[in-house]
């Protein structure tokens, strides 16, 4: 079984910054894609961003020039530094991976719990 664990997130006034922690934790043979998504109240889940294992990133227009997604594949982790914040970033931002736990076997996709950041203006 694979878990995700998530720290950060917050209250932070419009303008602020806050920093998103990610660690997958479990019988991992490899992890393709890894990132973070959010869902803001009566909206769809959306990406926000996500690396993936050739090295590429991916971004939401929206955040782009303000956010910046890390990853460290030794420790299986990805941070989410969020800047400039705004209040229609408030939302539920929930961790990802796409992780195979053994060679050649079938890839899962996997959830954290959802870490609250909300933005006042």
């Amino acid at each position: 079984q694979v878990q995700l664990v998530e720290s950060g997130g917050g209250l932070v006034q419009a303008g602020g910054s806050l920093r998103l922690s990610c660690a997958a934790d479990g019988k991992i043979f490899s992890i393709n894609a890894m990132g973070w998504y959010r869902q803001a109240p009566g909206k769809q889940r959306e990406l926000v961003a996500t690396t993936i294992s050739d090295g590429r990133i991916n971004l939401a227009d929206s955040v782009k020039g303000r956010f910046t997604v890390s990853r460290d594949n030794a420790k299986n982790t990805v941070d989410l530094e969020m800047n400039n914040l705004r209040p229609e970033d408030t939302a539920v931002y929930y961790c990802n991976a796409v992780v195979r736990v053994r060679i050649a076997g079938p890839w899962f996709n996997y959830w954290g719990q959802g870490t609250q950041v909300t933005v006042s203006s």
